[in-house]
């Protein structure tokens, strides 16, 4: 064995599965190839998932319900697998995809499964960026790779293998080692860190929070790789920064992708977010014909997912009334009409001495002109009524297919997320009491509905 091509004990690994859902699948075959200073040595195994395969899954594997029905459960051979990859670099092709798979196999049985690894997706594009194409069908064609039996564990472990080594005959180790280095990300971690935590980062789209030594946060952000950008925070050039000195606890929430990662963001954010108990907006009222003038209305006491023309949302009335008097500014409104002087009836407003406005004060503008004015310039800023007659779930898929999130929401309210539809009902049926409107869930939920991109599956109303 070339010490080169195991400077470190590694496993190049391949799972068959009966689907690509994290939630619902299970593993059905496990390949294995151990390679270090004694030289490589194979292993695979049938595994029985406890559930059909199908025809799908057969007709890509040859893998069918009959032949894993005698085969060992993972429960089984758990302990063997274990051994097997303790201590050794996880390697697969689309390494999220099987790490995470056996990791969730692991807590099944108890067993908390956490190791270092690397895709040799993301190390094929950093050692060959002129290439466009990096699935494992496109590297077997590039380097001639022979295979047999495609699209089984053993077959596909063995051609990660091969691949590792002619990589190895192709460019320096210098280059290699130091691409892997940057792609798994083992920074020296502040001695107050669990060192395991780089283990357990996961490359997937979620948000994280920073927390003191009190239990204090420190920070909150999202992001489209979550072990990317926290590890970055632990990377030679922010070492010495005040956050990293300070921080004692990490917590993360994975999600499928943006809303997820942002309606985590949120919730890890709630203990430095100030409470909305002043949350106000304007409401247009009619006092006569054609006569319209904002109101201001609290959603103390307004339900602000079904009331009518509403327009911001503002934390307080100050805020509130600050925003009128630019709107009244820049659209030339009558400080009396609209409620910010305390002028009497025929007098001009100091808006009209100042020349900002039109003299509906005085007579000199219809009122129905100024209502048109004032509804133009609030268009903008109007609240959108809540659109369905009973909660909602938005359903949100990751860009391989293997985790799904259904968001459930009840008049721009959020309520939790679930995997599946059966776990959903629960969730519905047993609720705590109705939460209040929170502006920034309502921002965002919103945003995801108006651009229609994001599945709708609408619950039946309570």
């Amino acid at each position: 064995m070339n010490p080169l091509l195991a400077p470190e004990p590694l496993i190049f690994v391949d799972l068959e599965t009966t689907g690509a859902n994290f939630a619902n699948d299970r593993i059905i075959e496990i390949g294995f190839v151990e390679v270090d200073q004694n030289g490589a040595h194979e292993w695979s195994s049938l595994v029985n998932p406890g559930q059909s395969i199908s025809g799908f899954i057969t007709g890509l594997t040859g893998i069918d319900t009959a032949m894993v029905s005698t085969a060992p459960s993972f429960e089984q051979l758990a302990p063997f697998v274990l051994e097997k990859l303790r201590g050794r670099l996880f390697i697969a092709h689309n390494a999220r995809f099987d790490y995470t798979f056996l990791k969730r196999e692991f807590k099944r049985v108890g067993i908390d499964f956490r190791a270092s690894n690397l895709c040799t997706v993301k190390l094929s594009r950093k050692l060959f960026p002129v290439h466009h194409r990096h699935s494992l069908d496109a590297l077997v064609t590039r380097y001639n790779i022979t295979v047999s039996g495609r699209h089984r564990a053993l077959a596909d472990a063995r051609v990660l293998w091969d691949l590792w080594q002619q990589w190895h005959d192709l460019l320096p180790q210098e280059t290699i080692r130091n691409t892997i280095d940057a792609i798994v990300g083992r920074p020296e971690l502040p001695s107050q860190l669990d060192s395991t935590l780089i283990d357990d980062l996961p490359e997937a789209p979620g948000a994280y929070a920073m927390y003191g030594e009190d239990g204090g946060l420190l920070l909150t952000k999202r992001s489209a790789n979550l072990r990317q950008q926290v590890l970055a925070h632990f990377s030679p050039a922010n070492r010495d920064t005040a956050l990293v000195r300070n921080t004692w606890r990490i917590e993360w929430r994975e999600a499928a992708g943006e809303l997820g990662a942002r309606l985590s963001e949120l919730e890890l954010s709630a203990s430095a977010r100030k409470p909305a108990d002043d949350l106000c907006a304007w409401q247009l009222i009619q006092h006569g014909e054609g006569d319209f003038r904002p109101q201001l209305v609290f959603a103390r006491d307004t339900d602000f997912a079904h009331t009518t023309d509403l327009f911001g949302l503002y934390m307080n009335q100050r805020e509130a009334i600050h925003a009128l008097r630019k709107l009244a500014e820049v659209h030339r409104l009558c400080h009396s009409h609209i409620g910010l002087g305390a002028g009497k009836p025929g007098e001009a407003c100091i808006a009209y001495k100042q020349k900002t406005c039109r003299g509906v004060c005085i007579g000199k503008e219809a009122v129905s002109l100024h209502s048109a004015r004032l509804m133009t310039a609030l268009a903008k800023f109007k609240l959108s009524n809540w659109p369905y007659s009973g909660p909602i779930a938005l359903i949100e898929r990751d860009e391989f297919g293997m985790r799904e999130d259904f968001h459930v929401v009840d008049r721009w309210s959020y309520l939790g997320t679930v995997h599946d539809e059966a776990t959903l009902h629960s969730l519905l049926e047993n609720r705590s009491s109705e939460t209040g409107f929170d502006p920034e869930q309502y921002r965002i939920i919103n945003k995801f509905l108006k651009a229609g991109k994001i599945r709708v599956l609408p619950m039946p109303a309570r």
